[in-house]
């Protein structure tokens, strides 16, 4: 393998369109290594950990690009192309004529925004938010490696201004009706979600739609709202927002399990509130509903109570028919012995913890990179017994794209499961909406069917199963998606909830 690097001085981009032209042209090439990225200390040491450093790159400031190629051809010939596409793209956005503002000021003199959304390096994106804040704007931060005294901080000034600070690290939010970085095309209607997860909010804004039901706002708070560190400040600061919108009916919240504390404070207010509540805590403790406030663990049963509750009835079943069922049988009957686990391989971090927890409670010698200890991965690479992966924690994204954007990550890991005798079912997410891949079913069947290759040529068989989050009115096509996936002998749920279980199912069935 013959490696070149090259830095281009003074020369920006932003990081999504980096790292997405780097996974294209290294699927093009077939390079061992493509690294296109700003120049910033941490940039420089992935670079440095691939082996494609140099000198240059070294000396390189944060305004500079480096291209760094490891590949069987000539390496120097990749890098040019990749400069051409980047001039290419360069021009383009000349020929639009656009305005670069350069800070906040220079936007508020020529533009009157009252939402400022913020994907800067972590280290930048505090100070950015503050001034925002300062100057009477709300904030969607979707950068992360924000420190929690940072969030706290930016969190009691929202606060006292009666503005959202939504974030750090949040990647989907609706309001009123347009969707912000990662979020699906649903119905308008009359339910307000709050969402300290960003596909945990996707799906359920997705079910409610499919269930009939409509969404008034999506509000995303940040992962960590919930922590004691933080309080609960932006999830309750919704609550009361959305208790006084006269466009929302019904209130639901979606997070992991809060602190102990931290659930009392927000279980307490939503018993204030005039207008019910949904309280959906992944793998919590069950509780019973009391009053106007009602206690789901699934996505999927917290989005169904809160359409019967604002519609009185449902639209349609999420029940699995025999057919799917009978299909599972018949695929599960092509295993072989030896062949005993599940690998789950998912983009969306909260549909990976829902699957887990069903997943956990069904199956023993569970791993997962989202869990400690016992149930921990030494190594997140390499799955071992039943693995329950997301794929787009930070390990994973490091200096590359989330895979929701570009799912080239995953694509690889689907094959490399394949070459384990002991993988039974692999089990699967795709995103739709805005902010996804413009097509993560299609670029996925690829590596579905060398997959199935791989295990056929081995006297093996493997079943997939998919959920695809979205709806009919999703760019993507989900009607298109769905037929795509079961063309090539993939089950699809209807839930996220579904696919584990039916994953769960497949693997009692194993002999």
């Amino acid at each position: 393998m013959a490696k070149y690097t090259k830095v281009l001085k003074d020369s920006y981009f932003d990081s999504v369109t980096l790292m997405s032209l780097s996974a294209k042209v290294k699927k093009e090439v077939k390079a061992q290594e493509i690294t296109v990225l700003m120049a910033t200390d941490m940039n420089k040491d992935l670079i440095a950990k691939v082996g494609l450093s140099t000198d240059e790159v070294v000396n390189a400031s944060q305004n500079d690009c480096v291209i760094a190629v490891e590949c069987g051809g000539d390496p120097k010939e990749v890098v040019e192309d990749i400069i051409k596409r980047l001039s290419d793209s360069g021009n383009k956005k000349k020929e639009k004529k656009e305005v670069a503002y350069h800070t906040q000021a220079q936007v508020y003199k020529d533009q009157k925004p009252n939402m400022v959304v913020i994907s800067a390096p972590g280290k930048y994106a505090a100070r950015e938010a503050r001034i925002a804040l300062e100057n009477g704007k709300n904030v969607m931060l979707f950068s992360d490696n924000v420190s929690i005294d940072d969030e706290l901080m930016l969190k009691k000034m929202a606060c006292e201004k009666e503005l959202l600070l939504m974030g750090p690290d949040c990647g989907t939010t609706i309001l009123n009706g347009v969707g912000l970085c990662f979020a699906n095309e649903v119905t308008k209607g009359n339910i307000g979600v709050i969402g300290a997860s960003g596909t945990g909010l996707q799906e359920v804004t997705v079910l409610i739609d499919k269930q009939g039901g409509g969404i008034s706002q999506a509000i995303g708070v940040g992962g960590r709202d919930l922590h004691i560190e933080i309080g609960g400040l932006m999830t309750m600061q919704c609550m009361k927002a959305l208790d006084e919108d006269p466009n929302t009916k019904t209130i639901a919240v979606v997070s992991k399990p809060p602190h102990p504390a931290v659930e009392e404070q927000v279980v307490a207010l939503a018993k204030t509130l005039s207008k019910p509540v949904v309280l959906i805590f992944i793998d919590g403790k069950p509780q019973e509903d009391t009053g106007n406030v009602y206690f789901c663990s699934k996505l999927a049963q917290g989005a169904c109570k809160a359409v019967e509750i604002t519609n009185g009835k449902l639209a349609t079943s999420f029940d699995l028919d025999e057919d799917v069922l009978k299909k599972l049988d018949a695929e599960t009957a092509k295993l072989t012995p030896g062949q005993k686990y599940l690998r789950g391989l998912y983009c969306g971090g909260t549909l990976c913890a829902e699957s887990l927890s069903i997943a956990r409670e069904n199956l023993s010698d569970i791993h997962s990179n989202l869990s400690k200890g016992a149930e921990g991965m030494a190594d997140p690479l390499k799955s071992e017994a039943n693995t329950i992966i997301d794929m787009g924690d930070d390990f994973f994204t490091n200096g590359k794209p989330h895979p929701m954007i570009e799912p080239s990550i995953r694509l690889d890991r689907i094959v490399e499961e394949a070459n384990d005798p002991e993988t039974a079912v692999i089990l699967m997410d795709f995103e739709l909406g805005y902010g996804s891949h413009d097509d993560p079913v299609g670029i996925t069947i690829d590596s579905i069917k060398e997959a199935r290759e791989i295990a056929a040529k081995a006297g093996r068989y493997l079943v997939f199963i998919a959920y695809i989050c979205g709806t009919d009115k999703d760019k993507q096509s989900y009607a298109e998606s769905k037929r795509l996936l079961e063309e090539n002998g993939v089950i699809v749920t209807n839930t996220n909830a579904q696919s584990a279980n039916l994953a769960v199912k497949a693997l009692k069935g194993v002999k």
